[in-house]
């Protein structure tokens, strides 16, 4: 059995009302998108905020780049490599055109210099490299990009390389760049380079300018990448941080450069101006303070386990609740950090998330002699006593 020790309303949001709607929340909302195909997602909880053909299988250009730093950084951080490790340019790599960081045969790089390369000026050449560092090969490397593609849910996507170039049946939607992106920002290393409006590599005497220009020009840009050519048009996927709010916007096949600038920019106001995160719990909360049987300490304080945020939509009226269950009979000997119960998070009748209750210190177990000794003083003297000694 478990048993419930507080329930109460968390926050009513008078200005702000829960996201119910997972997906088309901006159905309806004319926002002037002058493209193929738009997304409006929070990163957080992966939720669309707003969608126009979210699903045709469209060529992408360079936002292709998006799962080659994906696939790099999780490399990165999962110590596979590191960022100062260098990396020889093949022949192949540095024979691939378009927009380059100008790589030459036998010239070493490291990793943090080719993620500058890929992520600002969009280097092609760059990405080849990368991928013949990583996986031996390009084409072996684009199976890491589409195993990656379908491990992520991503129906709509295949790869044929590793920097968007217009190539047969290398295509992705504005759903499916959403979802990688939403992906790759889970790797925050990756801001130190999108968010770069101007650097330099080969010690000053390369320039790079980042091509998305909304890193300049919108506040809380921080990314993510561009892309254009003649069959895919201009396509974006632009990223955006106010406050708690991380938002994706993805725009394809816009006809212009400055449509797509324009586009992604209505989509990350209409985001901003109508959506909010609310934080309902933060790691490490004291929740309460609980009675241990059998410890030496006859107490110990629960905290929450980790952090809980909300997406909500502003101008409504609603309410979150969190419910505290703990476990029956809990008794020493307990370790820092144990769990002992759940927070759940509900709204409207629908359980939004479950977080651990656990112990914010350690409490030993009574020896037999402190047992004994309880005994005879709550004997003599009454509980009060034994309490006011464990106090």
């Amino acid at each position: 059995m478990k048993k419930i020790i507080c329930f109460f309303i968390c926050a009513v949001f008078l200005t702000h009302g829960l996201c119910a709607r997972a997906e088309g929340e901006g159905d309806g909302v004319d926002l002037g998108i002058d493209a193929k195909a738009a997304v409006l997602m929070e990163a957080d909880s992966g939720k669309i905020l707003y969608e126009s053909n979210p699903d045709e299988r469209l060529p992408i250009a360079s936002v292709t780049k998006v799962m080659t730093m994906l696939l790099i950084m999780e490399a990165v951080d999962d110590g596979k490599i590191t960022l100062d490790d260098m990396v020889t340019v093949s022949e192949n790599a540095m024979s691939y055109g378009g927009s380059t960081m100008f790589l030459e045969t036998g010239e070493q790089l490291s990793v943090n210099d080719m993620l500058k390369g890929i992520a600002v000026a969009s280097a092609n050449d760059g990405c080849v490299a990368m991928a013949e560092y990583l996986a031996g090969s390009e084409s072996a490397f684009v199976d890491m990009m589409n195993a990656k593609a379908q491990e992520l849910g991503m129906e709509n996507t295949h790869f044929v390389n590793t920097n968007g170039l217009d190539a047969d049946d290398h295509y992705s939607s504005a759903r499916d760049v959403a979802v990688m992106s939403r992906e790759l920002i889970k790797h925050k290393t990756i801001f130190n380079y999108t968010s770069i409006w101007m650097d330099t590599l080969r010690g000053g005497k390369f320039q790079l300018a980042n091509t998305n220009k909304l890193i300049r020009f919108y506040d809380g840009a921080n990314g993510l990448k561009t892309g254009s050519t003649s069959k895919a048009l201009c396509c974006l996927s632009a990223s955006a941080k106010r406050d708690d709010m991380q938002l994706i916007a993805v725009v394809l096949g816009a006809p212009t450069s400055a449509l797509r600038f324009s586009s992604a920019k209505s989509l990350l106001d209409y985001g901003f101006a109508n959506y909010a995160v609310n934080k309902i719990v933060n790691a490490g909360e004291e929740i309460d303070t609980i009675r241990v049987e059998k410890g030496v300490e006859d107490s110990v304080k629960i905290v929450a386990g980790e952090s809980y945020s909300a997406l909500v939509r502003k101008g409504g009226e609603s309410g979150v609740t969190r419910e505290v269950t703990l476990d029956e009979n809990i008794s020493a000997p307990l370790e820092a950090g144990q769990k002992v119960g759940v927070i759940t998070i509900s709204a409207g009748g629908k359980t939004l998330a479950q977080i651990d209750v656990n112990t914010a210190n350690a409490v030993e177990k009574k020896g037999i002699g402190l047992i004994v000794k309880d005994f005879f003083r709550m004997l003599f003297y009454g509980r009060g006593a034994l309490a006011a000694q464990n106090s």
